[in-house]
């Protein structure tokens, strides 16, 4: 198989269903977020994986033991953007004092640089370069959006044309010794 990159976005959380960004806030998956999960593993059969990693919240480790992966290696590098002063809070009432605020292209006051976001991404994959085979992680929706991006060689606030919705897969791999989607948000 070649090389590919397999992103799990967590299950459902009260503040992802309300549109809260949420980093360090560790909030545990609604029943209905471990719901969903529990439908990974039809969507993660017949693939072998040669790495399976993790961020160390408890949504993405979660939603990696409900979908039969409970050993995943925690790596620090796939935490969710921090959101600092915007951290539980929606885009919609940031852009009240902030008209067309994107955490994709704006400072995040209190928060992490898209630069820092660009280098600790740039090492998950690596991460994933190094080995021979496919890569699973289980994260975050803007982290995973920013590490397409990268995989893909364009810069994080590309990410913002990726949506991706709670509990769904997407693989990244390459054609041509060029970088692809080979799927997102399914």
């Amino acid at each position: 198989m070649a090389d590919e990159l397999w992103l799990v976005r967590h299950g459902q959380t009260e503040w992802s269903r309300d549109g809260r960004h949420t980093s360090v806030t560790d909030l545990p998956l609604l029943p209905e977020g471990e719901e969903v999960a529990r439908g990974l593993p039809a969507k993660l059969a017949g693939v072998d994986f040669v790495q399976v990693l993790t961020s160390p919240r408890q949504r993405a480790r979660r939603t990696a033991e409900l979908a039969g992966y409970a050993d995943a290696e925690v790596d620090e590098d796939l935490v969710e953007w921090a959101y600092g002063d915007y951290e539980g809070v929606t885009t919609v009432e940031i852009r009240k004092t902030r008209p067309g605020w994107s955490v994709w292209t704006d400072p995040v006051p209190g928060g992490e640089s898209a630069a820092h976001v660009t280098e600790r991404l740039d090492r998950v994959v690596a991460r994933a370069r190094a080995v021979d085979g496919a890569t699973l992680v289980f994260a975050h929706g803007h982290s995973l959006r920013a590490l397409a991006a990268r995989w893909l060689g364009l810069p994080v606030s590309e990410g913002r044309l990726l949506r991706l919705d709670t509990a769904t897969v997407s693989v990244l791999g390459e054609e041509r010794d060029n970088p692809v989607v080979l799927r997102w948000n399914s």
